[in-house]
């Protein structure tokens, strides 16, 4: 792969401050997602870039969707739905890490870990935000007991599809990244859709414990769901 192009870096400071511009990330959270956006272009191309800038646009949208009823309600998770720094980390720094081990190895299953690290953050993102309107009966993942809408490890029927969503648009971007199209499609889906949950299990025990907070938690289930759809992409091929 060859150096990544003047235009490209200048593509990438764009989104960054239009991010800014826009108020979807403060200036911390913009400059940690150019920096993140300039080593996804450099060692995975435009592919990863682009399922990055889905899942940015697409949580976005999510994040603002009747953010005054979720502010009212008290379950808006960012202020004035405004993401830093930690939260770009939290939801991107696995995909920089698979995609530096794929430059590496070489090897088609680590695109698939790139893919469904990103899907985990784009379904995690949807359910959450969406959830907490559109969710009914929320129920505790660990204990599946009626919970409030937006406590940590909350789920709902209505999330859980919107995961499905989040995760399926990734692994549409997957697809052509590799001779193995429905293959990294499924472990895109079914590896986005496992890390989804598995943060939901971290946010019910973890982070309720206080051990870690929102953006260890959206750590630990990206890396995790990335891992999950390597290991799935490698079942079946």
């Amino acid at each position: 792969m060859t150096i990544i192009s003047v235009v490209q870096i200048a593509i990438v400071f764009v989104f960054g401050g239009l991010a800014y511009i826009c108020r979807a990330l403060d200036k911390k959270g913009s400059i940690a997602a150019v920096i993140l956006g300039i080593l996804i272009l450099q060692f995975g191309g435009v592919y990863p870039f682009l399922a990055l800038l889905a899942f940015v646009v697409m949580g976005v949208l999510s994040t603002k969707y009747k953010y005054s009823e979720k502010l009212k309600a008290g379950i808006a998770q960012e202020k004035k739905g405004i993401r830093s720094w930690g939260n770009v980390l939290g939801n991107g720094l696995a995909a920089v890490i698979f995609v530096i081990i794929e430059y590496i190895t070489r090897q088609d299953f680590i695109w698939a870990a790139v893919f469904a690290s990103i899907a985990t953050a784009n379904a995690d993102t949807l359910a959450s935000e969406m959830g907490k309107i559109l969710g009914k009966k929320p129920k505790m993942i660990t204990n599946l007991k009626p919970t409030k809408p937006g406590a940590n490890g909350a789920i709902s029927i209505q999330g859980e599809i919107f995961a499905l969503v989040g995760a399926m648009s990734i692994g549409v971007i997957a697809m052509v990244v590799t001779q193995y199209r429905w293959q990294i499609f499924l472990a895109t889906l079914l590896g986005g859709f496992i890390g989804c949950n598995i943060d939901s299990i971290v946010g019910a025990t973890l982070e309720n414990k206080g051990i870690v907070d929102n953006n260890g938690t959206n750590f630990i289930a990206t890396l995790t769901g990335g891992i999950a759809g390597a290991i799935i992409f490698l079942a079946l091929v």
